[in-house]
């Protein structure tokens, strides 16, 4: 196995030999003629013109997660949306304990932001200013800007599948309102007994 190779550095990291790499990949080298390539002539071994060797590694102030592929953080990264709740318990899961090459990573990442989507839909409706899903989707617009001329005089990609967006907008409020009037049914009835 070869030696880890720093990683986010100034510097090119090394490349292997066009014969070790044409005994690996099979294939590969077939484009080495500059002529066979559209971007030759910008492509030149110039130096990068960086002013550091390794960047100045920004400040960590509360826990960031990472690959288990990676040994550190990478020089910058992003704090704008800090991991919260249950989905941050699921995103940080999935960081700790699986590799980015394995299907469950992916996974526990989408069914997180799910968990988050339905996270923000209880804090609108706790704030007493919920989300007004007529609004927001443009169903409005879709009756006063002629949108079914749009539809049915284009060739646009979701006209195929419009049938079925009423049912995944509307349906979770459904479900949810559902939800909901159980819910007082069920305490309601609890207090006359």
């Amino acid at each position: 196995m070869s030696e880890r190779i720093p990683v986010y550095t100034s510097a090119a990291p090394p490349v292997p030999s066009a014969e070790e790499l044409r005994a690996r990949i099979p294939g590969w080298g077939v484009d080495l003629d500059p002529a066979d390539r559209p971007s030759y002539p910008k492509e030149r071994d110039e130096p990068t013109g960086a002013h550091w060797d390794l960047p100045e590694q920004q400040e960590e102030t509360s826990p960031r997660e990472r690959s288990i592929e990676h040994m550190r953080l990478t020089p910058v990264f992003g704090t704008v949306a800090p991991l919260h709740g249950l989905s941050g318990v699921i995103r940080r899961y999935s960081y700790e304990r699986y590799s980015e090459a394995r299907a469950a990573h992916w996974l526990l990442l989408i069914a997180a932001d799910r968990v988050d989507a339905i996270e923000s839909h209880v804090r609108s409706l706790a704030s007493g200013r919920p989300d007004n899903p007529v609004t927001e989707t443009g169903v409005r617009t879709e009756l006063t800007h002629d949108g079914l001329a749009a539809r049915r005089d284009s060739k646009r990609a979701d006209v195929n599948h419009q049938w079925i967006d009423p049912v995944l907008v509307a349906g979770p409020w459904l479900l949810a309102g559902a939800a909901a009037v159980a819910g007082v049914r069920r305490l309601i009835r609890g207090r006359r007994d």
